[in-house]
């Protein structure tokens, strides 16, 4: 069973179109219990993190989720879904889960940079096969994750710097862009992911 987390703060719909359109049904849930019931689990996001962090405790996700990781299941973490892990944010100075450790930075704001780095934006270095070198993924975000331990990085992407477009610990897979805004290359990566760990 492929759970899709309801948490007021994402594009669930996408999501959950581009699974059945991979032929895997989903299930979108707010409910703790379901969630720990769950084989695979997606945690997409988009927004303020401080809002997140408190949609998330309202429901009873956070300890979920965490109690979710324990059980080293397969997790897909998107954008928003993928800052929220870590120890904490620039954004109001933000907790998170704290699940792994790290901090979510912004972009600096020079001027010359535009913020949010929206739109089509190529991987680097990656070493993943479910993330191709030099492919194309869609981004939107003003934040990027800056982590603990530089081990877990799987592909970089650069928006006037490098930056951490994907994270790999195990069975856990947090990507910055969004697989199901992003063609035939978000699709590959999420068949991938289906079928692995």
């Amino acid at each position: 069973m492929i759970s899709v987390v309801d948490y007021d703060m994402g594009n669930l719909g996408s999501v959950v179109k581009a699974l059945e359109f991979l032929g895997q049904p989903a299930q979108i849930t707010s409910d703790p219990k379901q969630v720990l019931q769950s084989d695979r689990l997606i945690l997409p996001g988009v927004g303020a993190m401080s809002y997140a962090m408190q949609k998330l405790r309202e429901k009873g996700l956070d300890e979920a989720l965490a109690a979710f990781f324990a059980k080293e299941r397969p997790f897909l973490g998107i954008c928003l879904g993928m800052q929220l892990v870590f120890e904490r944010s620039e954004e109001g100075q933000t907790g998170g889960l704290g699940l792994l450790p790290g901090i979510v930075r912004r972009f600096s704001d020079s001027g010359k940079l535009k913020i949010p780095h929206m739109g089509w934006n190529q991987i680097d270095d990656s070493r993943l096969t479910l993330i191709p070198e030099k492919a194309y993924f869609y981004f939107v975000h003003s934040y990027f994750v800056e982590p603990g331990d530089q081990e877990l990085v799987a592909a970089r992407a650069t928006h006037g710097r490098s930056f951490t477009a994907a994270i790999q610990n195990g069975s856990i897979l947090l990507t910055q862009f969004h697989p199901e805004k992003s063609g035939a290359a978000g699709l590959g990566l999420l068949q991938k992911w289906l079928t692995t760990g």
